[in-house]
């Protein structure tokens, strides 16, 4: 994947964009994680938090928690848990059960060695200065605590970023247009390691590999809109190529009976 460029890199981490319409509401970050639900082998990735978590009591943060999905889960299957969410957007935390705070991960307004436990899932990609965040993961984790990231691979999703090149191209009549956005290239699966290895001496991986089969575009189409807080950044006319690639899409499945999209995140466990 082409490495970002600073305008993408700096778009990907604005906090105005993220807290003011990216995740304002729960509407596209719902339309990401709902394209799962077509993936195979399906992955409780709720329930892989809470297994890793079952020797742990005490107080669990969820820094970046956005619409709860993990802390809702969470208090159904450890009630004895204290948990509390953080998000940089009010708006998503509006419709999480509290307790949750807006707080920047990089500044979090919690006490040394306060918590036993944190969640970073799917977010540290968000954070302009990933290394700080990281520190302040350890700061506030006791000593023997736990920290849980997750992301995505680099070569997650290729088929949507193939796609998504297409359906502009054919747009711009250029051939092939530009490329897709990524919101996780900044801390992916083969990165997180270094990253999170500067403060935890062990970071296991535990990669989750998998195969999105739709028979109907409409899944694959309402992902690749929910980007549209990006639009001003794949130089090239968004909505345009969004039904382009609802063309396309549909042709394919017409011609084949599917499309497949090879999907691979994965889940850092860290402890010092």
């Amino acid at each position: 994947m082409t490495k970002l460029s600073a305008a993408h890199e700096a778009a990907v981490t604005d906090r105005d964009r993220l807290a003011g319409s990216a995740y304002n509401t729960d509407r596209d970050l719902a339309a990401r994680q709902s394209l799962y639900q077509w993936q195979t082998p399906r992955y409780d990735l709720p329930g892989i938090v809470a297994e890793q978590l079952s020797g742990f009591h005490g107080r669990v943060v969820d820094i970046g928690c956005g619409n709860g999905k993990f802390l809702q889960r969470l208090r159904e299957d450890r009630p004895d848990l204290a948990l509390f969410g953080m998000d940089i957007a009010p708006g998503i935390l509006a419709g999480v059960p509290g307790p949750v705070a807006v707080a920047d991960a990089t500044r979090l307004p919690l006490a040394t060695a306060s918590v036993d436990a944190a969640l970073a899932l799917h977010m540290l990609y968000h954070v302009p200065d990933i290394p700080q965040a990281v520190r302040e993961l350890s700061r506030v984790v006791v000593s023997d605590g736990l920290v849980i990231t997750s992301t995505n691979s680099d070569r997650d999703k290729t088929e949507l970023d193939d796609l998504w090149q297409r359906a502009a191209g054919d747009v711009l009549g250029t051939g092939r247009g530009p490329d897709r956005i990524s919101l996780s290239a900044r801390f992916t699966l083969e990165k997180a390691p270094a990253f999170l290895g500067e403060e935890f001496g062990r970071v296991e991986t535990i990669e989750l590999p998998g195969t999105i089969t739709v028979h109907d575009p409409d899944p694959v189409i309402a992902h690749m809109a929910s980007y549209r807080a990006w639009a001003d950044q794949h130089d090239v006319p968004f909505e345009e190529t969004i039904e382009r690639a609802r063309r396309i899409l549909v042709d394919h499945i017409a011609q084949l009976g599917a499309f497949e999209v090879t999907c691979l995140g994965g889940i850092l466990i860290c402890r010092r």
